[in-house]
């Protein structure tokens, strides 16, 4: 007993690490409780563990078993007190929040949410103590893979539930189904957040079925990787897509200085021309593409049978509620897909964005005379639902943040270009407004937005420190496996800041605990490599 209460004193971290690694992800977006009425970011079962965690790391840094210090720690610090400083701005300087719980205490939960995305780097950079704890790692990253994959499939083509967080009714842990042509989220909140992580992982494994000579690792890397890709194409994310291109472009870029540019070229061309062979005639992510480049028709015309019909009618169930993003309301089982109306064509009596298939009536507050008493009365109203000239150029996806979310961040920034307006205040158009959900789906303006220039430089210059200090690290790197990690960790870091200027990649949370957790697990191995590679 002595014996098995040591080995499990030295090696609890990596324990919860690998349990934390394949919780997170898996575990779909359930709300327990809420700490703000009315507020869409919710306490789930994964804040609990991730606070015992940190609990246990605490107690072992005490114990002089585990540290803190990493050539991030520092930086992390001066960003974490930077936001500090841009939360209390918030309040007494530029006064876009009220000192009021609802408010304040609104702001302090997003300033505390990026202390506990940053957590995870600290309870992965202890946990990681051996090679084989590095293997094990990367081997239980393919499982995670191909378990998000089959459950992903499993919404689409047997209505398996799914539990998003794209309105506030859906985020209390409604039990949804897919339409038939709805994206797939997975175990995620949203397609975006599903299709970002995948970026991520196919960069990996990709790289490993290339670079690694072992048999047994190119099969298992392949067929986790071919899974995450169509998973990939059912997200239907374009921004995702190009961040993956480029992201495999800086990878064969990279691995041309230690295998050659023929190596590079050819292996680089193959994944490449699989890669659009396969989104350009199988799925509904041409179909967006096509909408943004004004290809519509052409589109049409070589389009293939589609792998993304359900294999079984959707359930008849009270339980079950249909869930489409692009018209997050409840529909019919009867539900078919509606013919999209091109811009200036007449389907219904009115022309709609190239993304928009529904004509849906806006909803507003009217103010109307009571009865005998003569109150008023507050009462909805629907109005017919009016598009900007943007949404008729490039869709409603992008006309949103075109028309509101980018230049409301830009507002924010210019009210403090130091210390912003704070977090959670960006799409405020009052003081004393209450917002249900924060999105900017621009991660650079959101940064200068909340937190000015010293959060953005402080933040970004993190991730600029870890990747320099991973590259340097490559030149004298001898082992394989090793080396394509860093490979890989490099280029999939660059691929999701391509992916930052259209989503809040750093704010949604699954993927945030991944990228921090992969972070500590890598940087573990810069400063240990000797001490790792000998056990």
């Amino acid at each position: 007993m002595k014996k098995l209460l040591g080995w499990l004193d030295n090696n609890i971290l990596t324990l919860i690490s690998f349990f934390l690694l394949i919780f997170i992800p898996l575990y779909p977006k359930v709300p327990l409780m809420e700490l703000i009425p009315g507020y869409i970011v919710r306490v789930r079962l994964e804040d609990f563990f991730i606070l015992a965690a940190v609990v246990v790391l605490i107690i072992q840094v005490i114990r002089k078993k585990a540290t803190l210090k990493s050539i991030i720690f520092w930086p992390i610090l001066i960003y974490l007190g930077i936001g500090l400083l841009s939360c209390l701005s918030a309040i007494f300087i530029t006064r876009t929040v009220p000192l009021e719980w609802l408010h304040a205490g609104k702001m302090f939960i997003h300033w505390l949410r990026r202390v506990e995305y940053f957590s995870l780097f600290f309870i992965f950079y202890n946990g990681i103590k051996s090679f084989k704890n590095t293997k094990i790692f990367l081997i239980l990253c393919g499982v995670l893979v191909c378990l998000v994959s089959i459950y992903g499939y499993g919404q689409k083509y047997l209505y398996w539930p799914v539990f998003s967080t794209m309105n506030r009714e859906f985020s209390k842990g409604v039990k949804l189904y897919l339409t038939e042509h709805a994206r797939v989220p997975s175990t995620f909140g949203g397609h975006y957040d599903l299709a970002a992580f995948l970026v991520i992982f196919l960069i990996l494994f990709a790289g490993l079925f290339f670079f690694m000579k072992d048999i047994k690792i190119k099969i298992a890397s392949l067929l986790v990787f071919l899974l995450g890709y169509w998973l990939l194409i059912l997200s239907a994310s374009r921004t995702s897509f190009i961040a993956y291109v480029f992201g495999l472009i800086v990878m064969f870029g990279i691995s041309a200085f230690k295998k050659g540019w023929f190596w590079s070229l050819t292996r680089g061309a193959i994944i490449m021309i699989f890669s659009f062979v396969v989104m350009i005639f199988f799925g509904d992510l041409s179909d967006r593409f096509a909408h943004l480049l004004k290809l519509t028709e052409v589109r049409e015309k070589w389009r293939l049978e589609r792998l993304v019909s359900p294999l079984k009618p959707p359930p008849v169930s009270d339980k079950f509620v249909a869930f489409d993003e692009n018209i997050p309301l409840v529909v019919d089982i009867t539900d078919e897909r509606p013919v999209a109306i091109r811009p200036g064509q007449k389907g219904d009596g009115q022309g709609l964005p190239p993304d928009v298939y529904e004509k849906i009536p806006d909803y507003r507050e009217s103010t109307e005379s009571g009865g005998l008493d003569g109150t008023a009365a507050a009462k909805l109203i629907t109005v017919e639902r009016t598009f900007s000239e943007n949404a008729y150029k490039y869709g409603l996806s992008a006309a949103i943040r075109l028309d509101a979310l980018w230049p409301w961040a830009i507002k924010a920034f210019l009210k403090n270009p130091l210390l912003g307006s704070g977090y959670s205040t960006l799409g405020k158009q009052g003081t004393g407004q209450f917002t249900e959900a924060e999105s900017t789906d621009n991660d650079y303006l959101r940064a200068l937005g909340e937190t000015g220039l010293l959060g953005f430089i402080s933040f970004f210059g993190i991730i600029f420190i870890i990747t320099r200090s991973v590259f340097k690290s490559l030149k004298k790197e001898k082992n394989d496996l090793l080396t394509i990690f860093k490979i890989s960790f490099v280029s999939f870091t660059l691929g999701i800041l391509v992916n930052a200027i259209y989503i809040d990649v750093f704010e949604a949370s699954k993927l945030a605990f991944i990228f921090w957790a992969m972070t500590g697990v890598l940087l573990s191995t810069l400063g240990k490599k000797e001490a790792l590679l000998k056990k």
